[in-house]
């Protein structure tokens, strides 16, 4: 039958839906204060839907009554997701139990790998990520931390200088750790006379 007098219908009030107001999901048209989830009525857009035939869901709602079951599959690395869903009305499919994961992983996995090589601030102690490294003296540095360790003087590659693991602005280095005697570390004539 022709759809006389409009857009198309809207998926979830079957009211028609005009260019103006329309959200479309897997091939069919919502108003945009139609566009909820099935379960909770939050409100969706284009990140949060997660659509499965003719319904839509948000990512958690659809991850509850579509998604893996059982050991290792909560809302944490190694918890067991107790929520049904049923306060949402969600009915979820009964199905043979899947096999539990081991409680101890064989290999591990890459994110624990990732966090186990973060690299650590000689200054501080605390992890240096990648945004935030800058390399000197071959020792990954807080942006914040990459100073002089007398002064206090923020430091650059072309002012750095390292020893025993600490790094020093030039002109703090030379006056510690420089040669000696006249013309050096800021002696004169005059107070080598004395």
């Amino acid at each position: 039958m022709p759809n006389w007098g409009g857009g198309a219908k809207c998926g979830a009030c079957e009211k028609t839906v005009y260019h103006a107001e329309e959200i479309q999901c897997n091939g069919r048209s919502f108003h945009k204060t139609c566009f909820l989830c099935m379960a909770c009525r939050k409100a969706l857009d284009s990140t949060t839907v997660a659509a499965h035939e003719s319904e839509i869901y948000c990512k958690t709602c659809y991850g509850r009554k579509y998604g893996p079951k059982g050991i290792g599959f909560g809302q944490g690395a190694g918890c067991l997701s107790t929520d049904t869903g049923d306060h949402l009305g969600l009915n979820l499919q009964q199905g043979s139990p899947k096999p539990a994961r081991p409680s101890t992983p064989t290999n591990a996995s890459k994110f624990a790998k990732k966090v186990a090589d973060v690299d650590k601030c000689p200054r501080c102690g605390k992890s240096v990520y990648a945004a935030e490294k800058i390399m000197g003296g071959g020792k990954p540095w807080h942006k914040t931390c990459f100073r002089c360790a007398i002064c206090g003087k923020s430091l650059e590659s072309t002012n750095v200088t390292d020893k025993d693991g600490e790094l020093y602005c030039k002109v703090c280095y030379a006056k510690n750790f420089g040669p000696k005697g006249i013309g050096f570390g800021g002696l004169t004539q005059v107070e080598k006379k004395e």
